[in-house]
């Protein structure tokens, strides 16, 4: 089927330019002009693979993310779980900016990556309040409050 499509290619493109109206090369081959015209502009006397399908991915992935910053985000949750700290994205984003890593992955991007590792499991157990946060006897608020402790 591959070597038959090529060949209906490099046929059209020649009877096109013999001279043969567009709507007759089309008719007989039951394509379109559209795909005439597409075939006769990549046309090259001097390239054989002219005729070829052309892959149609992307040359670049720009949401790709380098395998080593993958590895970092594993190896970081790893490490936080294991000492029995919060290990979310939030605080594998923290570790890793003391870590200094490059280019450093959004906190969207770190649970995009746990998720597709399946490393978001729920903990068990209770968390540990570190330290409370005051709040004002008077309004409830905690705003002002955090930023003067």
């Amino acid at each position: 089927m591959k070597e038959e499509t090529t060949q209906q290619r490099i046929l059209a493109v020649q009877r096109f330019k013999n001279g043969e109206s567009p709507e007759s090369i089309c008719t007989s081959l039951n394509k379109s002009k559209t795909w005439l015209y597409k075939w006769n502009k990549r046309y090259a006397d001097n390239d054989a693979s002219w005729s070829q399908s052309r892959s149609r991915r992307p040359l670049s992935s720009p949401d790709y993310m380098p395998a080593e910053v993958v590895e970092i985000v594993k190896i970081v949750r790893l490490n936080l779980y294991n000492k029995n700290l919060f290990c979310g994205a939030q605080a594998i984003h923290w570790e890793m900016e003391d870590l200094g890593v490059e280019p450093l992955p959004s906190i969207r991007t770190i649970n995009r990556i746990l998720s597709r590792h399946e490393l978001t499991q729920r903990r068990t157990g209770k968390y540990e309040k570190v330290r409370p946060i005051p709040r004002c006897r008077l309004c409830g608020q905690t705003r002002l409050i955090k930023s003067i402790w």
